[in-house]
C-alpha cells in the first residue's frame, strides 16, 4: 500500500475488548504490532519506562514515510527547534487523516497499550479515564477542546538534538506514545540514541540511551509512571529526548494518542 494513502481517523469502530487483536481491516501493521511480546513490552516498562518494539515499519514502508517531509500539504504547522529553543532540528505535525500506515499503527497500538496505562494507574491510585478503543478515547479529546492532530514527522541533521521534554498538550493525556526511527543508525546517521530522564522519588535521576533500529518502534511512558516507594507506589516524572546527531541525518516517526488543545 502507498504511504500517502490517507484515512478518516474519526471513522467509528465497534468497540473492542481491551488488549484484543485490532487487525481487522488494518493491513499488515496491525500484524507487527501483535508479534511483540507484550508481557515482556509491558516488564521493561515497569523496570525502565521505555521498551523496544518489533519492526513496525518494513525499509520500503520507512523511506516512503520520511519522503512525506517534502510535502507541505500533508502538516498542520512546523516548528524551528533551535527558534523556540527546544534543541535544534525541525519537526511538523501531520494534518488529519493521517497517511494509512501512520493510523493503522496507532489504532492497533492503543489496544495493547491501554492495559498497561490503566495497570499503571490502579498502582497510583488514580482513575483511569480511557476507553475501550481509540476512537472513543480522541472523541473525548475533541470534547475538551484538544482536536489538534499530533502525530509528528521529525528531521535531525548534523549537530541537531531534542531537548528533553513531555508531549502533554492538553489535560488529556494517554500515558505512553510511541517513536519510530525510519533511518539506519551507523549508515543513514550516527549519534541520535533515543534518551530518557526519570527523576526518582527521594534519589539521583536515571538515564537511559537507546539507539532504534530502522522501523522499529520504542514505547515509552509520556508524563510519569509508578516506581515503588516505602509507601506503596510513586509517580516518577520522565522526559524524553535525543542526543546529538555526530553525522548523516535521523528521521523520526511520533505517534501521540492524544491530540491537542
Amino acid at each position: 500500500m502507498n504511504a500517502t494513502t490517507v484515512v478518516k481517523t474519526r471513522a467509528k469502530t465497534k468497540k473492542r475488548t481491551p488488549g484484543a487483536d485490532a487487525a481487522a481491516g488494518a493491513g499488515p501493521w496491525a500484524g507487527r504490532v501483535e508479534t511483540a511480546d507484550w508481557d515482556t513490552v509491558a516488564a521493561e516498562l515497569d523496570e525502565y519506562g521505555g521498551a523496544l518494539l518489533p519492526r513496525l515499519l518494513t525499509p520500503d514502508e520507512a523511506g516512503r514515510i520520511r519522503d512525506l517531509y517534502e510535502r507541505p500539504e500533508l502538516f498542520r504547522s512546523t516548528v524551528d527547534m533551535a527558534r523556540h529553543r527546544f534543541g535544534s532540528g525541525e519537526y511538523k505535525y501531520f494534518h488529519a487523516p493521517y497517511p494509512e500506515p501512520v493510523e493503522r499503527l496507532k489504532q492497533a497500538l492503543y489496544p495493547r497499550l491501554l492495559p498497561i496505562a490503566r495497570t499503571w494507574w490502579e498502582r497510583l491510585g488514580r482513575t483511569a479515564p480511557w476507553p475501550d478503543t481509540l476512537d472513543e478515547w480522541l472523541d473525548m479529546c475533541h470534547a475538551a477542546g484538544q482536536s489538534k492532530s499530533t502525530a509528528i514527522l521529525l528531521r535531525y541533521g548534523a549537530g541537531d538534538w531534542n531537548a528533553l521534554h513531555r508531549d502533554l498538550y492538553g489535560d488529556l493525556v494517554f500515558p505512553l506514545q510511541v517513536v519510530i526511527n525510519l533511518d539506519r543508525p551507523g549508515t543513514d546517521h550516527t549519534g541520535g540514541e533515543f534518551l530518557l530522564v526519570e527523576q526518582r522519588p527521594r534519589a539521583q535521576s536515571r538515564g537511559t540511551a537507546t539507539l532504534l533500529p530502522q522501523g522499529h518502534g520504542y514505547v515509552f511512558t509520556t508524563r510519569d509512571r509508578p516506581v515503588r516507594s516505602v509507601r506503596g507506589w510513586s509517580a516518577a516524572p520522565v522526559r524524553h529526548g535525543v542526543s546529538a546527531i555526530r553525522s548523516g541525518h535521523r528521521h523520526t516517526l511520533a505517534l501521540v494518542f492524544h491530540d491537542a488543545a
